[in-house]
């Protein structure tokens, strides 16, 4: 018979130093129990029993697991009716889910990745419905009744305020891969200014950025939330879970909102000690077998990486330097005739240089 478990039990677990995950999985919880799990996002029937101790004073045996915040649904259930929308969006776990992306908004304004009513924040909930952040809204002071609910060609399906016009980039990224259940997009300094240049950091630097983010993608630029940068980003999202927007900002992808906002901090971190390095004698890198390593470490935990199937090991280390990607153009129609860039002359910029350094001295 199922064990009933009410709140009582659960705080004297927790009292005890016990872990939730060890309610048993067919245990009966009482409503207030329920908010219990739900708040400290145990999942019953995670963990194993603490093994029973062979002596006495012996120490218990604990097998801890990772939380699981991953939002799951059942393929094929998602509500249809008007009814069924409204008391899903309005269920304990999607409440509970919308104050976890106020959580995320909040960090990321206290971070100073966002200014004004910048970025934007969602989380798929279903085969074709995402909880997304609202437009016009500052990400630092939202709360659960703010968000808003679509399906995945962007119509709004619920919520009191109007969805974000950049979710169809986000859309575009989680129709493209699977894998994305949520995306957080932002405007982090560092990395922001390293899109704004048109670069992408080198690899082979440090091994976090390697492990959690992988090689970080540059998509060219397009108008924000117009169909074109929602094509350009799609298309780099099933090798790059974290995407500098030229000119524009950041966007990363991962399981749940917390991964994917834990890859926004993981770039800009690393951009910021790039710049820093570059300004200090520049980068040391180390040899591609040590990246292939740590790529093999990616792949095991479960995230995308194709360096490994697509480049040779000599190219897994690119050039110490910042790596290039844009040139600015005038477009063939602005009226302008800027000359191009020749070959520099060598001789002749050592030449102006001694000339500047002699008046100098």
């Amino acid at each position: 018979m199922s064990k009933l478990y009410t709140a009582k039990n659960l705080e004297a677990m927790i009292a005890q130093g016990q872990c939730l995950s060890t309610v048993p999985a067919n245990a009966k919880l009482t409503p207030m129990a329920r908010d219990i799990i739900r708040k400290h996002k145990a999942t019953p029937g995670a963990a194993s029993a603490p093994v029973a101790a062979a002596a006495g004073n012996s120490p218990r045996i604990h097998s801890p697991v990772l939380p699981n915040a991953v939002f799951d649904w059942t393929p094929g259930s998602d509500p249809k009716t008007a009814a069924e929308l409204e008391a899903f969006f309005y269920s304990p776990e999607v409440q509970a889910l919308k104050g976890r992306i106020c959580g995320i908004g909040e960090r990321i304004w206290n971070k100073g990745y966002v200014d004004g009513n910048g970025g934007n924040i969602t989380v798929r909930v279903g085969d074709n419905l995402v909880l997304c952040t609202p437009t016009l809204i500052s990400k630092g002071f939202m709360t659960p009744d703010d968000i808003c609910m679509v399906d995945l060609d962007g119509n709004q399906v619920a919520g009191t305020r109007p969805r974000t016009s950049e979710v169809n980039t986000h859309l575009a990224i989680m129709k493209n891969e699977p894998n994305a259940k949520s995306c957080v997009h932002a405007h982090p300094i560092y990395a922001t200014a390293f899109a704004v240049a048109g670069v992408t950091p080198p690899s082979c630097l440090i091994p976090e950025p390697e492990v959690f983010l992988g090689e970080i993608g540059f998509a060219s630029y397009q108008t924000p939330g117009s169909p074109e940068n929602a094509s350009e980003v799609a298309k780099l999202a099933k090798k790059h879970q974290s995407i500098l927007m030229q000119n524009h900002g950041v966007i990363c992808w991962g399981k749940d909102v917390e991964d994917a906002y834990w890859k926004m901090e993981n770039t800009d971190a690393f951009c910021h000690t790039v710049t820093i390095t570059m300004q200090i004698g520049g980068p040391k890198q180390y040899s591609p077998d040590k990246l292939k390593e740590l790529i093999e470490i990616r792949k095991k935990l479960g995230m995308p990486d194709h360096r490994l199937d697509e480049l040779k090991e000599c190219e897994l280390c690119d050039a110490a330097a910042y790596t290039v990607h844009t040139t600015p153009q005038p477009g063939a129609d602005c009226g302008c005739d800027l000359p191009t860039t020749g070959p520099v002359d060598e001789a002749l910029v050592q030449k102006i240089t001694d000339t500047i350094l002699k008046k100098l001295s």
